[in-house]
């Protein structure tokens, strides 16, 4: 499954340098004014994991396949993007359709670089960026929310339920808070919510690009950052865009030298990867043979038969059991043969809850 993140933020913050580092591809032209990424471009990245490399090694594995996903660098936005100002329509029509929102912010200065504020104040920016998503959802609740209430009043149940639920939600956004922090009492009004599609309810991952030098231990404007996620129930991490696009074309070996050298254990790219795996509630199972170990994402709380429609659909609609080493037993006892042996290998059914590191291998008949 993977997921899709939109790179979002001000002009000239890093975000289509990041994008180009992260995928390492040169999709996105990274230049010195602003909205130079007119079209979203859309980077496919493999889920660097290291337990796959382990499991591939184990199994003499002839092919390595990591999960997938996807990030979209998004045009950059300017103050008024909620009324059409600059790209803005564009703008948030393209952050409708990812899962989750990395705000990207400028917490270094360089005097060479133009910001459109004519100031580094990531803060500022980040509000920049909020402001202009919680208009548009407002906007949109606005006309929504009173007709629903009218339809309510005439009996009709579903009416009621979204005139509940997006009631609150119009009340948060008033008061400036994003949508996200709307509480749903159960899945039907999870589902009333879901189907809003507002740009506020989307997780936010603050990505702190910062000059080389703060790359392993921050500055003072990524101080800040953290402390607004902080008491937001935000993620943020920090990343010199700089530094990844060094990273760019290097071999293993070159990389972690040259991380070593900059005080670095990882790359920015496995950072942003791990903030989005908790960010969306994610995990990873595996699949394992001679001729392939694959990495498969799922939600966390999904059951075996949807983490057998990740592979195919045939196998969640004809699942019959699902065989079922976890990844620390596969690795101790040397792969499936000594696991099966060792009675590690479990039978598991329908309503089996997939953990992260499960090695899987699905019976179905269809």
């Amino acid at each position: 499954m993977g997921f899709r993140c939109g790179i979002v933020g001000l002009p000239n913050v890093g975000k289509s340098t990041l994008f180009n580092a992260l995928t390492e591809t040169q999709a996105a032209q990274a230049a010195n004014y602003p909205f130079c990424t007119i079209e979203p471009n859309v980077g496919q990245v493999g889920v660097p994991d290291p337990r796959l490399d382990k499991l591939a090694q184990i199994a003499s594995s002839a092919k390595v396949v990591p999960t997938q996903l996807s990030f979209v660098d998004i045009a950059g936005l300017v103050r008024g993007a909620s009324k059409g100002e600059g790209l803005g329509n564009q703008f948030l029509g393209n952050i409708r359709e990812v899962d989750a929102v990395v705000h990207v912010l400028r917490c270094f200065e360089n005097d060479d670089i133009q910001h459109v504020e004519n100031k580094v104040d990531p803060i500022a920016d980040a509000e920049t960026v909020e402001t202009e998503l919680l208009l548009s959802d407002l906007e949109s609740l606005e006309k929504r929310v009173p007709a629903a209430q009218k339809k309510a009043a005439q009996g009709d149940k579903e009416s009621k339920l979204i005139a509940t639920v997006l009631g609150q939600t119009l009340e948060l956004l008033r008061e400036g808070k994003p949508a996200r922090l709307t509480q749903t009492a159960d899945e039907e009004e999870a589902r009333v919510f879901r189907q809003a599609q507002l740009l506020t309810a989307k997780p936010v991952l603050y990505v702190c690009n910062v000059e080389e030098e703060a790359a392993a231990e921050g500055n003072a404007f990524s101080t800040r950052v953290f402390e607004k996620a902080k008491a937001e129930g935000a993620s943020a991490v920090i990343v010199s865009a700089a530094i990844e696009a060094e990273l760019t074309g290097m071999d293993i070996e070159e990389r972690m030298a040259f991380l070593e050298e900059m005080g670095l254990h990882e790359t920015g790219l496995a950072r942003i990867i791990r903030a989005g795996y908790d960010l969306l509630d994610l995990l990873t199972f595996f699949t394992v043979g001679p001729k392939e170990a694959r990495a498969w994402t799922v939600h966390k709380g999904a059951k075996a038969p949807e983490a057998a429609g990740e592979i195919h659909s045939d196998m969640q609609r004809g699942f019959i059991r699902a065989e079922t080493i976890a990844y620390d037993d596969f690795v101790t006892l040397g792969g499936e043969a000594p696991a099966r042996e060792a009675g590690k290998l479990r039978q598991e059914g329908k309503e089996y809850v997939v953990h992260d590191g499960d090695v899987m291998h699905f019976k179905f008949n269809v």
